[in-house]
């Protein structure tokens, strides 16, 4: 099966007339799809609404792009300090969106939306080069070929699409699911690539509850309907952290399937997860202290944090759970002074910090942070 065959020629045909079989039911914000064109409404196919991630300045990746639905929607959050790319491969899809940038532009404030074509799984390579390349350097041999390919190989490394470490937070809706299973690690590898430092991406997809059958998978109307090609549920989860992600978890995950295909249930979810953090790795006299409600929980490295235990923890290990997915679950610890010389942390995990070291300093939770605006490093 030609997947990107199939998937490309159904979502050219779902650009020019609504299909509502590609449709799952999905409750957007109202308000963000006010000044949206009909058009660009009628014809997105999604499972979820990874917009509502999007802060105020962000820079956002959406995977998939479509119409551009997600992209407008996302960009009336982000402000004019922020920025939204989008990136498909369907000329259609990209022919819909492109139209209205400029009405668009008019009715944000400013120009902050950009398509560009390419594969998800190949963030560096513009496909619109490509094709300009082409026009001017036709392929009639084996010494054209190898010109080819090393011109992208420079293109990659010199002028990526999108570049390293520069994005906030990656979306997609619904399209993880229709890239070919050979090439999913190398999209998952192209995401972390692309996002900076403590970067977090939301994703929403479709998945199975069981693995689906080869003669499923095979199956060119089914993969490109969003069912064949889905991720098994735990699938889904491991590929990420497989990558290098942490504080992966499924923010959203329906109760209901969505559709259920020879007794396998598949159903939209929402995985968010994060980059992380590359502060140093150095002993600034942080700790956290695991607020409960269980009695330990152990972390992607395999370090343990008992309720109530005041765990000593790297500068980088710190931000890691002080934000993000963990913020809510711990307690940033600072000292009252930081050392003045730090040195590479190298306490064994689960090592208790005294509460000496930390006399005087601050207790931030979450909530109680982000109310005082500090700049304690705790979010």
């Amino acid at each position: 099966m030609d997947v990107k065959s199939s998937v490309v020629e159904r979502y050219s045909e779902g650009a020019k007339a609504r299909e509502e079989s590609l449709c799952c039911p999905v409750d957007y914000d109202r308000e963000l799809l006010k000044i949206l064109p009909k058009e660009i409404v009628d014809r997105d196919y999604g499972c979820g609404d990874p917009s509502r991630y999007a802060k105020n300045g962000d820079t956002i990746l959406d995977l998939g792009s479509g119409g551009g639905k997600i992209c407008y929607m996302a960009a009336q959050l982000v402000g004019n300090d922020g920025y939204v790319i989008g990136v498909d491969m369907t000329d259609d899809m990209l022919e819909l969106a492109r139209s209205h940038q400029q009405t668009m532009a008019e009715k944000l404030g400013s120009d902050r939306v950009d398509f560009r074509k390419g594969h998800i799984q190949d963030l560096a390579l513009s496909l619109d080069k490509v094709s300009e390349y082409i026009a001017g350097h036709p392929l009639a041999n084996l010494d054209d070929l190898e010109a080819f390919e090393l011109w992208k190989r420079q293109e990659r490394r010199d002028n990526p699409m999108v570049d390293s470490a520069s994005v906030d937070l990656v979306v997609s809706n619904c399209v993880l699911n229709l890239v070919a299973e050979e090439d999913r690690t190398q999209m998952i590898s192209e995401i972390f690539r692309v996002l900076k430092p403590g970067g977090r991406v939301a994703i929403s997809d479709i998945v199975s509850d069981e693995f689906v059958p080869e003669h499923l998978r095979n199956d060119p109307h089914l993969w490109s309907g969003c069912i064949s090609g889905a991720f098994q549920e735990k699938q889904f989860s491991e590929a990420f952290l497989a990558t290098g992600f942490i504080g992966v978890e499924y923010d959203k995950w329906d109760g209901d399937p969505w559709q259920t295909v020879e007794e396998i249930e598949f159903r939209s979810v929402t995985l968010t997860a994060y980059k992380p953090s590359d502060v140093p790795a150095v002993d600034g006299g942080q700790a956290v202290i695991y607020k409960g409600p269980f009695k330990e929980v152990t972390d992607e490295y395999g370090r343990r944090y008992g309720r109530g235990d005041r765990i000593a923890v790297s500068e980088r290990f710190f931000a890691n759970l002080t934000e993000g997915a963990y913020q809510e679950h711990f307690i940033a610890v600072q000292p009252a002074e930081e050392p003045a010389d730090k040195v590479g942390f190298c306490k064994p995990s689960g090592s208790l910090r005294s509460a000496k070291e930390t006399k005087g300093g601050s207790h931030n939770t979450a909530i109680n942070n982000a109310a005082n605006n500090t700049d304690s490093g705790c979010c």
